[in-house]
C-alpha cells in the first residue's frame, strides 16, 4: 500500500465512509485536469465541490466527466491567469 492509499483508507476510516465510494482515479483526473485548465488553486476547490455534488445524490462519474468537460472548456475560451498558471507552467513576474 503506498502513501495514498495509506491516507486515503485513514480519511475513510476517520469518518466511517464506505471505501467503495471513493473512486481515486476518477478525483485525480480532475483535480489534473483542472489544474491545467483552469488553475492549480482551482484543483482542491473543485474536487471539494464535486465531493459535495456526489453527496447531494450527483452520480460521482457523471459528475467527474462533466467538471472534466468544463475544464476543457474554460481553457478553450478563458484567457490565461498569469497569477495562477496551468500545471508546468510559471507565472510571468515581470509585470
Amino acid at each position: 500500500m503506498n502513501t495514498l492509499d495509506t491516507w486515503a483508507a485513514q480519511v475513510l476510516a476517520e469518518f466511517d465512509l464506505d471505501p467503495g465510494l471513493l473512486d481515486r482515479t476518477a478525483v485525480l483526473d480532475v483535480a489534473r485536469d483542472v489544474a491545467h485548465g483552469v488553475a492549480r488553486p482551482a484543483a482542491p476547490l473543485t474536487t471539494y465541490l464535486l465531493g459535495i455534488a456526489v453527496g447531494r445524490g450527483a452520480d460521482p462519474t457523471e459528475a467527474a466527466a462533466r467538471i472534466s468537460q468544463l475544464a476543457t472548456e474554460w481553457a478553450a475560451t478563458q484567457p490565461a491567469d498569469s497569477a495562477h498558471p496551468p500545471a508546468g507552467h510559471t507565472a510571468d513576474k515581470s509585470r
